[in-house]
Order: C-alpha cells, then sequence, then structure tokens
C-alpha cells in the first residue's frame, strides 16, 4: 500500500549541462498535475507525464525542472576591437611615463583595466546543433526523472507502510466493538421480553394476559431487531480491508469504498438494535470508521 505524499530529487550531468527534477505529490482524488520547466524543456512533458504516470495512478504530483549550463570549451571570447583602440587612444594620453619601464607599467596597467570592461571582452557560446542538444537534453531528463520517481515512490511506500499500520489498529477496534455487539445482541430480545412481561403484570391480572398475543408480539420485535446479517457484512468487511492494506498496488478508491459500506452497516445496527450497550459500542465504531476515512483519502 502507498500514500499519495511523496517527495523525490534526480540530478544528471553531462558535458557541462546538468538537470536535476524535483517530484512532489499529495492528496487528490484523481491523478493531477503541475510542470514547471525552463522553456528549452517544453517537448519533454508528455515524456514526465507518461514517465511518471507509468508508476503512480493517483494524486497531486508537481515536477519541478531546473536546467544548468556551465562555460565550457565550446565557449569563446570575442574583443571588441574598435571600442579597445578607444580605449587605448583614451589612456595613452594620461600616460606620461618619462621612461621606458614607467610605459612598460602603464601598458600592463591599462591592459588589466580593459580587460575588466565588461564590452571589450565578450564571451560568446558556440552555436550548437539543435538534435543533438535536444538529445542530450532528452538523455539528462530521462536520468534525472528516473532518479526522482524511484525517491518519490521510495518515500510513498514508507509513508503507506505507516498508514498500513494505523488502518489495522483501527480494523481492530471496529472488529472489537462488533465482537461486543455479537455478545450482546442475543440478550436483546430477552430483556425486551421480560420487560414487556413486567408492564403487563403491573396493568393486568395473570388470567387476562394474552400469552399468544405477547409471544407475537415479541417475535415481531425480535425480526426488528435482528442485526445477524449486519454483523455478518460488516465483519466481511473488515476482512476484505485487512487484506487490502497488504497488498503491493493502489487501493486507495477500493478502501474508500469499503469505509462507506463499514458506515452504511453500523448505521443500520444503530437503528435496529433498541439497546443502550449496542448503541455505545455502534458510536465507537463510527469514530473508528471517521479515522479510517481521513486515512483513506491519503492512501493512492
Amino acid at each position: 500500500m502507498y500514500s499519495m505524499t511523496g517527495y523525490g530529487k534526480g540530478v544528471a550531468s553531462a558535458n557541462g549541462k546538468t538537470v536535476t527534477i524535483e517530484i512532489k505529490s499529495v492528496n487528490h482524488r484523481y491523478l493531477d498535475w503541475g510542470i514547471k520547466t525552463p522553456k528549452n524543456f517544453l517537448f519533454l512533458e508528455d515524456i514526465i507525464k507518461k514517465t511518471v504516470g507509468g508508476e503512480i495512478s493517483r494524486g497531486h504530483v508537481d515536477v519541478f525542472v531546473t536546467y544548468e549550463q556551465q562555460a565550457g570549451s565550446a565557449d569563446e571570447y570575442v574583443v571588441n576591437e574598435e571600442l579597445a583602440s578607444k580605449y587605448l587612444a583614451a589612456a595613452s594620453k594620461l600616460c606620461r611615463a618619462s621612461d621606458e619601464e614607467g610605459k612598460r607599467l602603464a601598458d600592463m596597467i591599462v591592459l588589466q583595466s580593459m580587460l575588466r570592461q565588461p564590452d571589450i571582452l565578450v564571451k560568446q557560446q558556440v552555436a550548437e546543433d539543435p538534435a543533438k542538444t535536444e538529445a542530450e537534453l532528452t538523455s539528462l531528463t530521462s536520468e534525472a526523472l528516473s532518479q526522482a520517481v524511484v525517491g518519490l515512490k521510495e518515500m510513498r511506500r514508507k509513508e503507506g507502510k505507516a498508514l498500513e499500520a494505523d488502518i489495522a489498529c483501527k480494523l481492530d477496534n471496529i472488529a472489537e466493538c462488533l465482537e461486543n455487539i455479537k455478545l450482546i445482541a442475543p440478550e436483546v430480545v430477552v430483556a425486551y421480553r421480560e420487560a414487556l412481561n413486567r408492564r403487563i403484570a403491573e396493568a393486568l391480572a395473570p388470567n387476562e394476559a394474552d400469552m399468544q398475543r405477547l409471544a407475537t408480539e415479541v417475535a415481531l420485535f425480535a425480526d426488528r431487531c435482528c442485526i445477524d446479517e449486519e454483523i455478518t457484512r460488516l465483519s466481511t468487511h473488515i476482512a476484505n480491508a485487512r487484506a487490502l492494506i497488504v497488498l503491493d498496488e493502489p487501493v486507495g478508491r477500493r478502501i474508500e469504498f469499503l469505509v462507506q459500506e463499514l458506515n452504511r452497516e453500523a448505521n443500520t445496527i444503530g437503528s435496529k438494535a433498541n439497546d443502550l450497550r449496542v448503541t455505545e459500542q455502534v458510536l465507537a465504531i463510527k469514530n473508528e470508521i471517521e479515522k479510517l476515512r481521513e486515512q483513506a483519502a491519503n492512501i493512492e
């Protein structure tokens, strides 16, 4: 079982190019997307969706792609000769050295100053082959994306294990309450018959009581408050939920359906069983079911 909450990061580098991909996911009813990439990565959005979508079936997924390119041997520096000549001419007017050593030092100072001017020495990137660049970016993106997906799934798996333990505990609590109801249920009819006998004895003389009518009334009550079918279905739903939470596949929607069915049977038991003790157990069950509903919303 996997949670829908997770995070993964991947980094791939080659030829001075670095692609970093971060993936964050949170709970959502369906598979929903948010992708942020540089403009030159727009052609890779379909690849990103297919790769991530092949591993994740549910949740809101945000994918962040960043790209860095380092200065490499392919870059070259170009001198703005016209601007450099004007700079030298202006500098020579300021340098009035009287000897050869002074002139040499002045020339060095002028050269160092020129190198600091942003418009005199300009770095230019050599134009790259678009097809080659696209292939490199695709390869780097695939590598970084694979790492990020692995990290994301691992975190979702760990979160899923924690959810599994918590849900199992809540199912045990529901099962315990159900066992208590099983013990109480047969006593409900007996208690009703005894109470009805007392009321009749208080109101009528013993020879005036219609025992056949009394038996019929008790039988009708027993039929109305019979919860055997609901107990059986509730037990089945608990067993099915326990089987689902240990599966290594998306089970969130099936667990949400079972939570609805658990709540339906609990409501029916509460409405049919005319007994305060049963009502108390039903309220405890519904409390656990609400907690289950919250947890099921985070399961893939």
